[in-house]
């Protein structure tokens, strides 16, 4: 699919609801696509979406090894409701065991640096071998979420791991979220009723205060502009990265 290809079918779905842009890319992209799950709100959403319009979409998770106890039980709940097979993939073992011997359990808050080396062994490298051979894959990422969100784009070509990355929440506000979680009654995270809007490893999630943004409790030692694993680039509203001349897909 070629760049302005996509870019016209960006702006097509850009007003259309998340169920037309989910069916569009399993459209375009089945079977070679999946959904990557971190089993937030927005992504309980998603894995709900699949089941009820019957996508031929699987479901892929990191399993980083630092997960909070809520996010298994809550992946273990989604796996028997729906009855999907939930893909783990997890970080390679020497790897770690090589950052814990050389930098401790905690390196991560040591600098934005250590952090980013962190997030690229135990999610960066293992989506990038979860999504190898495929052409697209689907995330709950919301513009709402974060100022590096603000101008996520519905469909994209992703540079990083050779493929198109389909938003179909792009849209989406938090209420959006919720009132679809209660409407369809879709399980989800325990910890999002104690603060938790974002969830991620459990040693870099706090549950928020009142006033503070979304993502505020993830790695809150950091700037805003920061609070990205490296898994997605930084979208925000004064511009998108440029794209190069032909995408695969």
């Amino acid at each position: 699919m070629d760049t302005p290809v996509l870019a016209d079918h960006a702006r097509r779905l850009e007003p259309a609801s998340a169920e037309k842009i989910f069916a569009w890319a399993a459209a375009e992209f089945a079977p070679a696509i999946v959904l990557a799950s971190s089993f937030g709100a927005e992504d309980v959403v998603l894995v709900d979406m699949i089941h009820r319009l019957d996508l031929p979409i699987g479901v892929i998770t990191l399993d980083t090894g630092r997960l909070p106890e809520e996010t298994y039980d809550v992946m273990e709940r989604v796996r028997r409701r729906y009855g999907v097979s939930v893909q783990s993939y997890f970080p390679d073992r020497a790897a770690v065991e090589r950052l814990e011997r050389e930098s401790g359990f905690y390196s991560f808050r040591a600098s934005l640096d250590a952090r980013k080396a962190c997030c690229g062994i135990r999610k960066v490298e293992p989506l990038r071998r979860a999504l190898a051979g495929l052409s697209a894959w689907v995330t709950g990422l919301r513009r709402e979420q974060a100022v590096t969100r603000s101008d996520t784009p519905v469909a994209e070509w992703d540079a990083g791991n050779g493929l198109i990355k389909v938003s179909p929440l792009a849209r989406w506000t938090e209420s959006d979220v919720w009132a679809y979680v209660k409407a369809h009654d879709v399980p989800y995270n325990a910890l999002h009723d104690r603060g938790f809007p974002s969830i991620g490893c459990a040693p870099c999630t706090r549950a928020i205060q009142p006033g503070e943004d979304v993502r505020a409790g993830r790695w809150w030692w950091e700037l805003p502009e920061h609070k990205e694993c490296g898994l997605h680039p930084t979208h925000v509203a004064s511009g998108r990265a440029p794209e190069p001349d032909r995408v695969g897909g």
